[in-house]
């Protein structure tokens, strides 16, 4: 990874920081995007503690908001001459339904569209420095998930598990029509299950969910270094150089649920997204 550049988000605590210390020991330089400044701050004093010397460039913006994206991305433009990686990990899950000052559901604007968002507006630089990866974190909780284009956003009879899930399934859907669209760039798009963490995620729950995640966290949780271990690997391994398009989980390539293979779904969601973030389809 030495002489590349890796864009983060969700890169102050949990697998995003734990992935950025580990391809910063592998030489990489990283470009971090995060929420909160001081657990930015802490962070950054976490990777120069870990890794000495370490090249990082930490920048803040709320992912559930466009026009947080859109002032990002050309920070990062002007950041990072190359963009070699980047891996969309920044995500939550929220309990009650909440709307953005875009009029969208959080989960869906954060989760989904963020990835969306932040990629379009990054994919110029990412292709010209091909050969390049975008790595999209998904979950394995979209398997029970299906899309409905009449209630994209869960308007009616919303549930925080099921809104998460169907964000994990755009994730991957987002993911096979982005490798499609750049077949032949030498931009590879990939999109991974992590495993259930025992990270600070979902503790913004108050509720019966948030109880179950913290519950669920403590007795089967993963470490953060189990849970960084495939979209470093996705980000770093020749073992993947060329292969795009695809789910994995535990480094090996998965097959997702049979709603996130339809190319069909996955290409209208495209075109859906593109129309609610004001971008061409």
């Amino acid at each position: 990874m030495k002489g590349k550049t890796c864009v983060i988000t969700g890169a102050t605590d949990g697998i995003g920081l734990e992935a950025a210390a580990r391809l910063g020991a592998l030489g990489a330089r990283l470009v971090l995007v995060g929420r909160n400044r001081t657990k930015g701050d802490a962070a950054l004093a976490t990777l120069r503690t870990r890794v000495p010397g370490v090249v990082v460039d930490m920048h803040y913006a709320d992912l559930s908001r466009q026009d947080e994206i859109r002032r990002l991305a050309p920070e990062l433009l002007a950041t990072a001459p190359r963009i070699d990686v980047l891996i969309n990990n920044a995500g939550g899950f929220f309990e009650k339904r909440e709307i953005t000052v875009d009029g969208i559901e959080r989960t869906f604007a954060l989760n989904h569209l963020g990835y969306f968002l932040l990629t379009e507006l990054l994919r110029e630089r990412i292709v010209a420095s091909a050969p390049a990866r975008i790595v999209n974190v998904s979950s394995g909780a979209h398997r029970r998930a299906t899309l409905d284009f009449a209630d994209l956003q869960t308007a009616r009879s919303y549930s925080g598990w099921k809104s998460y899930q169907r964000s994990k399934l755009c994730n991957i859907l987002f993911t096979r029509e982005l490798a499609r669209r750049l077949a032949g760039t030498g931009v590879t798009a990939n999109s991974l299950h992590p495993g259930l963490v025992a990270s600070s995620f979902g503790d913004n729950n108050r509720g019966p969910m948030g109880l179950a995640f913290r519950v669920a966290k403590r007795f089967i949780g993963l470490s953060v270094e189990a849970g960084a271990e495939t979209p470093v690997y996705l980000a770093s391994s020749s073992e993947v150089e060329g292969i795009t398009g695809l789910y994995f989980g535990k480094c090996k390539a998965d097959l997702p649920s049979v709603a996130a293979q339809d190319d069909e779904v996955a290409s209208r969601l495209w075109r859906e997204s593109a129309a609610l973030t004001g971008l061409q389809s």
